[in-house]
């Protein structure tokens, strides 16, 4: 879309999670801005400061930082119950929000697909109200084609489509919809709504567009994906593009060979065994690590001489520098390490993590290697196999090759506006 908007709309922006899940949302937003379009971002009370600090106007909803202690949270499967459960009190305050605002003016809703539920409310109080579902990663656009990923475990590409289907919808029926259902099938009652009977079937039918902000080349569109569907590119987004790195890390990097960066994300408070393994083979490797978390008491009071814990570094001013990368498989990261000529190493715990380290290995950038199998041997294993590989810088730079300025959200913003319209 060039210039200013020319019918500027209201755009009431939903997300929820960590600031890997809120960065793409924020450069989508700023591309809104600069079109012309009136904006309303809602997220977590805790990403306030970074929505604020893109000039942006906030809305904070409920999230409750306990969550991060929750036993579940991380586990392949019981995972999404908690983050469900963790997020419904955000998304009871949209409908207010909507609510609120003048009934003749014209919205737009984009929100996150846990969001879509509420958005769906919304809709059925204000008639004509256009609603747009921003998709992350892969695995949040349900397939039963390749690579089909229940949790960990991955479903071998000659099983037959009518199998594959049979599998993901008993998935969807022990781990998601008896934690979802009876929620959102009472709040659909008290609107006047028909019940739905699974829960991502029918959020996939909600949206009038679905958006999908990665490329084509991470993963092709699928037949059984919803349609109108929109795709970008990675949309990058960097709250400090211009942040130094610490003196100390800086003396780190300069000690001669480039180390290896361990992180299991800013929201993973449980993760004292990954870094004791993590310590444990890079001592055995000769190896220097730099540990990323902003939870330091998940380290040991003294680190040996070979590691540095940093609580925060924007990657994109690190990774160019590092040996290799081992991460979560979040989404964001994920990104970030493609779009550096990083190689990867990912230890996936949950959510779309399984579904991120299986495209990477299909890239050949990287090893997937679930955090349920995790230990000091396996770890040593895979690092030795990343950083034998005399192919893998080449392949990683032919894949930061296929990054593009604007990750064409300028196509995203043509949709919206078409469907504005």
């Amino acid at each position: 879309m060039d210039g200013k908007a020319k019918q500027p709309r209201h755009i009431v922006l939903v997300t929820i999670g960590s600031a890997g899940d809120l960065f793409p949302f924020l450069r989508i937003a700023l591309a809104l801005r600069e079109a012309g379009h009136r904006m309303s971002f809602l997220g977590p009370v805790q990403h306030e400061a970074f929505v604020r600090e893109a000039g942006l106007p906030f809305h904070g909803l409920p999230a409750d930082p306990a969550v991060l202690d929750h036993p579940d949270l991380w586990h392949p499967t019981r995972g999404f119950g908690v983050v469900w459960e963790a997020t419904r009190p955000a998304m009871a305050a949209v409908p207010a929000f909507m609510a609120a605002l003048p009934p003749d003016e014209k919205c737009t809703m984009l929100v996150h697909p846990l969001a879509l539920p509420e958005a769906d409310l919304c809709r059925a109080a204000r008639p004509g109200l256009r609603i747009a579902a921003v998709f992350l990663a892969p695995s949040n656009l349900p397939t039963v084609h390749d690579p089909l990923m229940l949790g960990p475990w991955r479903v071998p590409c000659w099983v037959p489509i009518g199998v594959r289907r049979r599998l993901w919808r008993a998935a969807a029926k022990r781990f998601i919809d008896p934690v979802a259902l009876p929620g959102v099938n009472a709040a659909r009652a008290s609107a006047g709504l028909a019940p739905v009977n699974t829960l991502i079937d029918s959020i996939t039918a909600i949206a009038d567009l679905s958006i999908a902000l990665f490329p084509d080349w991470f993963a092709p569109t699928q037949p059984d994906w919803p349609r109108p569907l929109v795709r970008s590119g990675f949309p990058l987004f960097d709250p400090q593009p211009d942040a130094a790195l610490s003196g100390e890390l800086q003396h780190f990097l300069g000690q001669g060979g480039r180390p290896l960066v361990f992180t299991p994300g800013t929201g993973n408070r449980q993760a004292r065994a990954y870094f004791a393994h993590a310590i444990e083979a890079t001592r055995l490797l000769g190896e220097r690590a730099v540990f990323l978390t902003p939870h330091r008491d998940q380290l040991p009071a003294e680190l040996p001489h070979h590691v540095l814990w940093q609580d925060y570094v924007p990657l994109r001013a690190l990774l160019p520098q590092i040996a290799l990368l081992v991460h979560h498989g979040g989404i964001g990261t994920t990104a970030e390490a493609l779009h550096a000529g990083t190689p990867q190493l990912v230890v996936p715990l949950a959510h779309d993590q399984f579904d991120n380290g299986a495209r990477v290995e299909a890239l050949g950038v990287g090893l997937s290697l679930p955090a349920t199998r995790l230990n000091t041997r396996r770890l040593v294993a895979g690092l030795e196999a990343l950083l034998d590989d005399d192919g893998l810088r080449g392949r990683c730079r032919a894949v930061a090759a296929n990054f593009s300025h604007d990750a064409g959200i300028g196509d995203v913003l043509d949709a919206l506006e078409a469907l504005a319209r």
